[in-house]
Parts: structure tokens; C-alpha cells; sequence
């Protein structure tokens, strides 16, 4: 166990939790934060080292070089951030690799929380406890330069566009929901496929988180072009650090994504390591 700064920043963060915190009663953890441990300590899975899951490979920009224990990349800069505020120093941070399909899935974790990119939803939510969202993200729509679809500026011009997305993730559920193509949206198994898809002309565009757009068509795609983003009106794509359902870490976890929203200091991590959005369009 390790003594933290939980109950400072619990009533700093009270006003952020109601704020922040995801309105589906499954994802609030409720009470206080301080109940987790009524003698000022919280119970890891080892005892004095808080253990974070995240994928391996780990991609840029959520983890730079693919590896997470150098605090680099916004997702390990905001969980050692986390860390820091739980009252654990770097020195006291472990890291197991787990895929996506392991974090969603029902059971007992390898991991206290786990970053990876997690949205939030109710269904989710039915197995998993999380935090407040420390991301609200943005769909884009990314295509090839010489694409037809590249000068588009409204939604209504991607209508007849063959989209590709990755399976079972919300840029799929956007693309079909926001752009209603002619053609059902492809999914694909993961980015990498999608990725693939749009260079070999199996797709004329694709649909990813922004911060994935905008680092894949400055890093990996070849004359690849971000189109714009699209409309996320009231209720944007919000990620979550991953805990194990019931978890008693929930509400201090929470607390404490809340206090570094509250503060600035995920404002200025995401100014760091996510690029502005200001240079990708709303379509409309």
C-alpha cells in the first residue's frame, strides 16, 4: 500500500467531478474519493507499485518510441501524471503490456487501470469501471492527395466515397452515423488495416481519431491528407482509464483525471503531444 494525496485534491476536484465525470450512472464511481482506503492508503495489485496497462507496440503520439515507461507520448505523460497525483513517483510505476481486447474485456485485470485509447459507453461499462474522460476526441476523414475526395468540404461530397474504419471502434460507428455513405462503411481489424486499405484504393477514405489523422498523414502515409472533421455536436468520443469493475481505485483515479483537467495540466499535455486541431475543417 501507499500513502497518497487523495483527500487534498478531493475537494479541489468535487466541482470537476461533476463536470467531467461521464453522465451514464455505470461509469460514475460515486461517494468519495477517499473511501477507496479509510486509512489513507489504496490497495494495488502490489503493494507500493501502481501497475498501468497499455498495448505493445504502443504507437505515436500516445507513446513515443514505443515505450511508455519514458513518460513521453500524451497517454504515458497523463498516466504518470495520474500516478504523481495517487501520491506514486515514477520509480514506483509499472508497466505490463495487454492488448485492447484484454482491457474491454469482463474479468479480473493484470493491471490497476489501463491507457489505451478506451471510449466510453454505457455498454462498456457494463463490465469495466472508468475514470472521467482525460481525452475528448474528434473524428476525421483522411483520404490521398490525388483522391477525389480530398478538396471535399462538406459531408454531403463523401456520400458516393467508398470509407474504411477499424471494427468495433467509434470512428466506424461516426463514419456510418455522421457521413450515411451510399456504400456500408468497410471495417477493418485494426488501423494498420485501414491504413493499408486506403493505399492499395480498396476504400477512397478513411475515418480515425483526429489525433491519429493527423499524426498518420504527417508520418506514414504518403501524400496523405487530412479532409476534415466531423460534426461531434454535444457528445464527443470521450477515452477513460480502464479499471476492473468495482473497482476501489475508481474513485480516486477519478479524482485525480479531475484535479489535471481542473489545474490545466491535460490542457497542456494534449498542446504537447497532440497536434492542434485547428488545421482540419469541420465538415459539414
Amino acid at each position: 500500500m501507499r500513502t497518497t494525496r487523495i483527500f487534498a485534491l478531493a475537494a479541489a476536484s468535487a466541482l470537476a467531478l461533476a463536470a467531467c465525470a461521464p453522465t451514464d450512472d455505470s461509469t460514475d464511481p460515486g461517494g468519495d474519493p477517499s473511501a477507496a482506503a479509510s486509512d489513507g492508503t489504496l490497495t494495488t495489485l502490489t503493494d507500493g507499485v501502481l501497475t498501468i496497462g497499455t498495448s505493445d507496440p504502443a504507437y505515436e503520439p500516445w507513446v513515443v518510441d514505443d515505450d511508455p515507461t519514458s513518460g513521453k507520448g500524451f497517454e504515458s505523460a497523463v498516466a504518470y501524471a495520474v500516478a504523481d497525483q495517487l501520491g506514486f513517483d515514477a520509480d514506483h510505476v509499472e508497466w505490463v503490456p495487454v492488448t485492447f481486447d484484454q482491457i474491454i474485456a469482463p474479468g479480473t485485470k493484470s493491471f490497476d487501470f489501463a491507457i489505451n485509447q478506451v471510449s466510453i459507453s454505457p455498454e462498456r461499462a457494463e463490465n469495466l469501471d472508468f475514470s472521467s474522460s482525460y481525452y475528448d476526441t474528434a473524428q476525421a476523414v483522411v483520404t490521398l492527395g490525388d483522391s477525389a475526395y480530398a478538396g471535399a468540404t462538406t459531408i454531403a461530397e463523401l456520400k458516393d466515397a467508398r470509407i474504411g474504419a477499424m471494427v468495433g471502434t467509434t470512428s466506424l460507428q461516426v463514419a456510418q452515423d455522421a457521413i450515411t455513405p451510399n456504400a456500408e462503411v468497410s471495417a477493418f481489424n485494426d488501423n494498420d488495416q485501414v491504413k493499408q486499405a486506403l493505399t492499395a484504393g480498396l476504400v477512397d477514405a478513411i475515418v480515425v481519431d483526429l489525433p491519429t489523422a493527423l499524426y498518420i498523414t504527417a508520418a506514414e502515409l504518403d501524400n496523405g491528407v487530412v479532409v476534415g472533421q466531423l460534426p461531434t455536436g454535444d457528445d464527443p468520443d470521450q477515452f477513460g482509464l480502464v479499471l476492473d469493475k468495482g473497482s476501489d481505485l475508481t474513485a480516486p483515479v477519478t479524482a485525480a483525471v479531475d484535479a489535471l483537467r481542473a489545474d490545466g495540466t491535460l490542457a497542456d499535455l494534449e498542446s504537447e503531444w497532440l497536434t492542434d486541431a485547428a488545421g482540419a475543417p469541420v465538415l459539414k
